[in-house]
Formats: structure tokens, sequence, C-alpha cells
């Protein structure tokens, strides 16, 4: 009998949420076959095999939350605003390696999948033992949807609110919450010959999902992103880009399969830079925008702002 008693990985039939909601898309399966398939790991092996989630979810959440570097002097105005970020998982995020754990002998390491890949794997021990290592969900991409508005001016400097909250119930996500608050200062005012609207700010967030048997967020991130931004407007139409420097780190609390002990991992602390490249269309009250975004994951955003 094999001594670690994993479910068998869901292969080719993933299980994929929709969320139909106005406001808010998540690709995940749901919160108890995430912490099903999780609860294998300890250490080492669970931050492996939930790296490229973890990658991703730092990718979309410091994404799409400017479009222009002008920020206007004085004067109020609102923007309700919409924003979609993808990011796709190449091969190199569904396999990990993955070494077998507690008394089971010979120790082996093993080319295993991540959440995003396969079939489980599982190899052969002593006096006819075997390990299995728990499968992913074949997810190709993660995307996220947020709402956020964006209120100034005052002394050339507006805020950026995020903010979601909701309970999917158990066959889904569980309980799902979004929070961030940004801010962005003109650097335009102080330069008034300077070509280019140019603007300076950061963006913190917080973002959980699901909730273990005990009761703690399954997974718990917090991001942190602080740059420059620059656009340069031609009639209707208005290129755009940024460089940041972002900080991402995701907690996950779960239950050992084996031992029924709660486990909190601390999956430590991601720094990159981040590059956006963009394009905003101006339409009177409405503002379409697409960018590509280069950093440690990358990513594509779009979105729509309605306002003054």
């Amino acid at each position: 009998m094999s001594p670690n008693r994993v479910p068998r990985g869901p292969g080719s039939a993933p299980a994929v949420l929709g969320m139909l909601l106005p406001l808010m898309a998540i690709a995940l399966p749901a919160a108890a076959q995430i912490e099903d398939q999780l609860s294998a790991y300890t250490g080492d092996n669970a931050i492996g095999y939930l790296q490229p989630l973890a990658d991703a979810f730092g990718a979309d959440l410091n994404d799409g939350w400017y479009y222009s570097g002008k920020v206007p002097a004085a004067g109020p105005h609102f923007k309700l605003e919409l924003r979609y970020m993808s990011v796709r998982f190449g091969d190199e995020d569904r396999v990990f390696n993955a070494t077998t754990e507690g008394a089971f002998t010979p120790a082996q390491t093993v080319e295993a999948p991540t959440i995003v890949g396969g079939e489980s794997v599982e190899v052969q021990g002593d006096n006819g033992t075997a390990y299995a290592f728990p499968g992913g969900f074949n997810l190709d991409a993660f995307a996220l949807a947020v709402p956020q508005i964006r209120v100034g001016s005052i002394m050339g400097t507006e805020a950026v609110i995020r903010y979601f909250a909701m309970d999917t119930g158990d066959v889904e996500l569980g309980k799902i919450s979004l929070i961030g608050l940004g801010v962005r200062h003109s650097i335009s005012q102080y330069l008034p010959l300077f070509p280019v609207d140019l603007a300076a700010g950061f963006l913190w967030q917080s973002f959980t999902v699901g909730e273990n048997d005990a009761g703690d967020d399954l997974l718990s991130t917090n991001t942190l992103s602080i740059g420059v931004q620059a656009s340069k407007g031609f009639g209707m139409l208005e290129p755009y880009g940024g460089l940041s420097f972002d900080t991402f780190s995701m907690d996950v609390n779960y239950e050992d399969i084996n031992t029924g002990e709660a486990i909190s991992l601390d999956c430590g602390s991601d720094k990159s830079m981040h590059l956006t490249l963009g394009l905003a269309a101006k339409l009177y009250l409405l503002n379409l925008h697409g960018e590509v975004n280069v950093a440690s994951q990358n990513s594509i955003s779009i979105g729509a702002a309605v306002g003054l």
C-alpha cells in the first residue's frame, strides 16, 4: 500500500472554474481541490508545486493600474474601470523537481507536475511500496478581471482603489477578497516644457482565495508596485509605458493529508522589474486600452474606463 495516499491527478478533465460575474473572473480549480492536491506536500515540494500559480498571481495583480502618464494638476475627475489581466503557462511551468517525503525509501527525486501540470507521477520503493506525487489541473492560463475606481485631483495627485469580495461557496473557490490602494502624482507639473506626460506612484494589494478546514485563508497574497509612467497623446490615441519595481509574497495554509497537521507555508518574496508598453484610445467619456507587460512572468492586459 502506498505510504502517500494521494488522490490521482484530474488529468485531461481539469476542474476549471468560470465565474460568470460582471466584475471579476478567475480561472482556477475549486479551493477544496487545490487543498486536496497540495496536502500531500510540505516545505520545498509545496513551494515548487505552487510556484507557477504564485508567479501568475504576482504578474496579474501588478498589471493594469494605469493607462496614461497624465494626472491633472487640479480639478475633480472620477473614472470607473475594469481591467482584465492574463498569463499563459509554458512547458517549463508544468513540472518541477520533487523529492519523496516521510519514511519512504529509497528517497527519489523526479520531475513531477506543478499545480498547472498534468497527471500524477508514481515511483516504486522498497518492499512493494509506491509513492504518488499529486497531479495538477492542466491549466493553460490564469486570468483575472478586477474593478477599480480612479479619483482626483488634488495638487496633481489621484487615488486608485481596487476592491472585490464575495463567497462563491464550498464547491467553488470559497471566499475571495481583493483590496488595492494606489496613489499617482504628476511629475509633469514641475516640468512644463517636457515633451511627454510623466507620473510616479505606487499600488499595494492584498488578495485572498479560499478557506481551509481550520477557517484560515488557503492562499493569501500581498503585492507592491512602485514606479514611473509616461505617455504622449496623438489625437484620440495615447501610447503609454511604465517601469516599476514589483514585490509579491504568498502564504498558504492547509492540512497534511497523512497526519492532519496544520501547515502554514511562507512561499517567500519575489522582487522584479516590470516594463509596460501600451496604447489607449480616448472616445469622449470612454477610454479603451491594452498593454503587454514584461516581468518575471510576462502578461497581457486590456481594460476600459468610463468617466470624466
